[in-house]
């Protein structure tokens, strides 16, 4: 091979193009990889990690903030804004850093700049970065070039009065207060971080609800514990305008309904980064909405060109990125893949209380025609939760119907409360092992311990409880 010929050239270094990377060099493949701006991508640098950092900092806020209930005396006067995107802008280079390091020790190359396909299908030309203006080729691309937040038209960007995700993870000063027009997974995590650090929130939602695809007793959990926070929720209503003045911005929404604040988030949701990819001179399909198209294991129409993560129409979710790039590269070495079940992914939302699932909600599993039985146990029974001191949130189990009342396999687990997000491993497995509430209800579960809950959740749909 020349020095410009590779086995897979992956264009973009986020989870979908890193995963692939990783993944193929320890299966012996020559990869290269092309990023354009920082290694490691959205996740990285303006999403999964800084976001959750910010979230565990207001976690410790509130923390703090009722160390009396445990008998501590500790008193706080605020959050020093400054030291806090300190940390975590040292959180995220130390992971950039070791991604970078990774790479190296599995000696794939690194180009730094903007990869465009050619119309062959395997020249990849690079421009605009360090790497100088270079084209090399491959035996098979992947493409991984991510996202970007979408905006709202009259709502324009300027870094501290109206802006997206990820302009709020560097903004100068936390606002005294803010707007977050939209309430889906990304918009309730950042309304749960300002309120507990002390802004005055308002979410506004086009929707019927927030977190709409979240089952409806986790929702309402999430809601409760909002409004008792001092979160207004606005749902059922569309964003019409604003004006922007030295103060802040008046936002107006509804009919004739208006709020003045000092800072607008905007977050309904991302769009696929296609544009920078020279698709339009290929023979790769493109949907309406710029999502590259795909098979269920991620190739396009043309032979040896594949895409994943946030490109292609699935979840936006890292870690699902992660496996769609895996199976790319064992597509490219001819191996057996296993398609994705979208339907039972793990999502994780990380306001407070957490939101966690995987599955069919109860209402999505009576639209495919599943008869179901459901469990619901609360955590204000369990002595964890107790000791720790939050006890707001439940554990839903879905399984279908047996002819005599009790619960068959495992549909869905849908989980709201206290570090759910690190109890769904049990759940996520039953549901994708297909194991029946007989088989999950036999495994002990340690004492005292918060994922109890999911193991009383379960018994109960044998037909016998304990507690």
């Amino acid at each position: 091979m020349s020095e410009n010929h590779f086995d897979v050239v992956v264009i973009g270094g986020g989870p979908g193009g890193y995963a692939s990377a990783l993944y193929g060099a320890s299966a012996g493949l020559n990869i290269a990889i092309i990023e354009h701006n920082k290694l490691g991508g959205t996740c990285l640098n303006v999403g999964c990690i800084p976001a959750k950092e910010l979230l565990e900092t207001a976690t410790v806020f509130r923390t703090v903030s009722h160390a009396a209930d445990f008998g501590v005396l500790a008193e706080t006067t605020g959050v020093d804004w400054s030291t806090t995107l300190k940390r975590k802008q040292g959180i995220v280079d130390q992971l950039v850093g070791g991604l970078g390091s990774l790479l190296k020790m599995r000696k794939v190359t690194v180009f730094d700049g903007t990869g465009t396909l050619g119309s062959d299908h395997r020249t990849v030309s690079i421009t605009g970065g360090e790497s100088g203006d270079v084209q090399i080729t491959g035996d098979a691309v992947i493409l991984a070039s991510g996202s970007q937040p979408l905006t709202i038209p009259g709502f324009p960007v300027d870094d501290r009065r109206i802006v997206t995700s990820t302009e709020l993870l560097s903004i100068p000063e936390l606002p005294e207060s803010a707007v977050v027009i939209g309430g889906g997974a990304i918009g309730c995590e950042f309304a749960s971080m300002m309120s507990d650090l002390g802004s005055k929130v308002t979410i506004i939602e086009a929707a019927p609800n927030i977190l709409l695809s979240t089952d409806v007793d986790c929702r309402k959990v999430v809601e409760r514990s909002f409004k008792k926070r001092g979160i207004d929720i606005h749902t059922g209503v569309m964003v019409t305008g604003q004006d922007t003045d030295g103060d802040g911005v008046t936002v107006y929404f509804g009919d004739g309904q208006q709020v003045h604040t000092q800072t607008v988030v905007v977050s309904i949701g991302r769009r696929p980064a296609s544009e920078t990819l020279g698709l339009e001179n290929t023979s790769v399909q493109v949907d309406e909405r710029g999502h590259v198209v795909v098979d269920p294991i991620g190739r396009t129409g043309v032979e040896g060109v594949w895409a994943v993560g946030d490109l292609i129409d699935s979840s936006q979710l890292a870690h699902v990125a992660f496996i769609e790039g895996m199976n790319a590269i064992k597509g490219i070495l001819g191996e057996d893949v296993m398609p994705i079940d979208y339907d039972t992914v793990p999502w994780c939302v990380y306001c407070h209380p957490e939101v966690a699932f995987a599955g069919l909600t109860e209402e999505q599993a009576a639209q495919r025609g599943l008869d179901v039985v459901v469990s619901k146990h609360r955590y204000n029974s369990n002595g964890r939760a107790m000791i720790v001191g939050e006890t707001d949130g439940l554990v839903k189990v879905v399984a279908e119907k047996l002819p005599d009342g009790t619960g068959g396999r495992i549909v869905g687990v849908h989980m709201a409360g206290p570090w759910v997000t690190e109890q769904l491993g049990q759940g996520y497995l039953a549901v994708n092992w297909e194991a029946t509430v007989d088989e999950a209800s036999a495994f002990i579960q340690p004492h005292p311990t918060l994922s109890e809950t999911f193991g009383e959740t379960v018994l109960a749909l044998t037909g016998r409880s304990l507690h």
